[in-house]
């Protein structure tokens, strides 16, 4: 059964037809003629007639002209962002963690929800729980229609508040152990079964500045890798294992040096997690000699690979570097872009002290290009007078008084070439020379993962005012991360590449739309755009149809 049109002189008329079979021929039979389609359309009785056949269907809604929906626009909410991180919320067993934790808490919220919303808000729209409490509402995000901005604080303080002095046994000497180190914990164990063995781990540190005091003992002024020294700020660490994978975070006052904290830490990887043998890479800025004699402690045991100083050591500067011996080719040219660096590497053993110096070709070209062009303009600038100096750190390194203005100093620039495209480790590992720098060069990952957290997280600068409340919205970022990395790896998994700030805003566009017809709801959903659909795949959300009914007016997608 169909409508159709038939022309009867200067007028088409509509007609209701039925097809029946007569042996095998198909004839059309009219049933009725409607009337001039003109007249039908002018006087609004077609719509009205399609409207009121569309009461009866299951897969076909039409929208009245005259509907409250047409007159004040559909409702529409994002829910990629919720669809993709929901099931990567729950299978990397964050979720269950944070519930049994929340068991016997008479909270009159749903904490672990305020937690997840805090997150998802760090992953999407960075910026302060303020911010997370007026974005929330354009998703579609379950269970968190009852929370208010106030909850949002009360979350954050939960995950950082102390724990009872009985737990306070591995504390570390710069706080104390807090709720968040419990989520650590418990979400190591649940996972344990992916560890092969927590037996080398990166750990790295940085500065994150405050918009204020920065709490009762966290904020304190000390060196900023933020460029912010006029600010109080915290120290935050991340130790990764060699998946990759975040495994916890540390927090200190701002005036902490980091050569203070890699014992801590090595102390607390140990009797956090059980493990008996361990094995920490870490920055230049963390060795010195009574590290290095405590690390191989007989009750601590840990081996360790440690950046060197190569200008403020004198042994490095004296006999490391001044070794005649070969580099040995770990790595070649590249031959594409996306190629490993070229990397050479020896080892000079100083007494029983082995060090690894190492080599990057390409590199060495860039530090001495960027060297002539720093001269070159500098060169130019003493043509002009001292003055145009001032406030240059770039040219400070290049220039030595004279008798009466600044010259620059040839002997400084001979010395500065010794070390490009140079790096030196310390070691008391067995492995290859080649081995420990490529592990050694793995470190960037937590050197990505605080690129992440300051740019793409925004976890700077922080405006709460309590120690536990910063150190909750800090660990939302660690949690954040934890989510991206399970999501890169099930990506990776799938060979599917991507771009986070490009797949952000895939997920973003995903929408659902409700519209009212003729006192029926439907839900209508966009479809997935850019790489959406891969990261849905990859997470194993399935979307349904696109378009679905709701039952009794609800306003649940069911």
């Amino acid at each position: 059964m169909f409508l159709r049109t038939k022309k009867s002189g200067n007028h088409e008329y509509l007609q209701l037809v039925h097809n029946t079979r007569d042996g095998r021929k198909i004839r059309q039979q009219v049933l009725a003629t409607l009337g001039r389609l003109d007249r039908l359309r002018d006087s609004g009785q077609l719509d009205a007639l399609i409207a009121s056949l569309s009461r009866f269907s299951e897969v076909t809604a039409v929208l009245a002209p005259d509907s409250r929906t047409a007159r004040e626009g559909a409702e529409a909410v994002r829910i990629g962002p919720p669809l993709v991180f929901e099931r990567l919320w729950k299978e990397s067993g964050i979720r269950s963690v944070l519930s049994r934790l929340l068991e016997g808490r008479k909270f009159e919220f749903d904490v672990e929800r305020a937690v997840f919303l805090t997150v998802l808000h760090r992953l999407f729209s960075p910026g302060s729980d303020r911010a997370a409490d007026y974005w929330r509402h354009g998703y579609r995000i379950d269970g968190t229609d009852g929370l208010d901005l106030h909850h949002l604080y009360r979350a954050m303080a939960w995950l950082g508040e102390p724990l009872e002095s009985s737990e306070q046994i591995d504390a570390a000497p710069f706080g104390p152990r807090t709720r968040k180190d419990q989520i650590e914990e418990a979400l190591f164990t649940e996972r344990r079964d992916l560890f092969s063995a927590l037996d080398l781990v990166f750990f790295d540190t940085t500065s994150i500045y405050f918009e204020g005091a920065g709490g009762e003992s966290l904020g304190r002024l000390g060196h900023s890798k933020d460029h912010r020294p006029d600010r109080c700020q915290m120290v935050v660490g991340a130790v990764l294992d060699n998946q990759g994978r975040p495994i916890c975070s540390e927090m200190w006052p701002g005036n902490t040096t980091d050569v203070k904290t890699l014992l801590p830490v090595v102390d607390r990887l140990r009797s956090r997690f059980a493990l008996d043998e361990l094995c920490i890479v870490g920055d230049r800025g963390m060795i010195s000699a009574e590290t290095i004699e405590e690390l191989q402690h007989q009750d601590r045991s840990c081996r360790y690979i440690l950046g060197a100083r190569m200008r403020s050591v004198k042994e490095i500067g004296e006999v490391v570097l001044a070794d005649a011996g070969p580099l040995q080719e770990v790595r070649g040219p590249r031959d594409e872009p996306e190629d490993p660096a070229p990397l050479h590497v020896k080892e000079v053993w100083v007494e029983d002290r082995r060090y690894v110096v190492c080599f990057n070709p390409e590199r060495a070209r860039k530090d001495r290009a960027d060297r002539d062009a720093i001269v070159a303009s500098l060169d130019e600038q003493l043509r002009r007078g001292p003055k145009s100096l001032v406030g240059n750190k770039g040219y400070r390194r290049y220039v030595r008084a004279a008798a009466s203005s600044f010259e620059i100093d040839h002997d400084k620039i001979e010395d500065e070439a010794r070390y490009d495209g140079l790096w030196v480790l310390r070691t008391d590992l067995d492995l290859p020379p080649g081995d420990v720098a490529l592990k050694y060069k793995e470190l960037w990952q937590v050197e990505d993962l605080f690129r992440s957290v300051k740019s793409v997280l925004e976890t700077r600068p922080i405006y709460h005012k309590r120690d536990e409340t910063i150190r909750g919205h800090v660990f939302c970022s660690f949690l954040a991360l934890m989510l991206l990395h399970e999501l890169d790896r099930r990506m990776a998994a799938r060979g599917f590449p991507y771009e986070w700030r490009r797949l952000r805003d895939d997920l973003d566009a995903l929408e659902e739309i409700r519209l009212d017809t003729l006192g029926r709801q439907v839900l209508v959903r966009t479809v997935p755009k850019g790489s959406a659909g891969r990261a849905l795949q990859a997470a194993g959300v399935a979307l349904g149809p696109p378009v679905r009914f709701l039952e009794d007016g609800s306003h649940e997608a069911g």
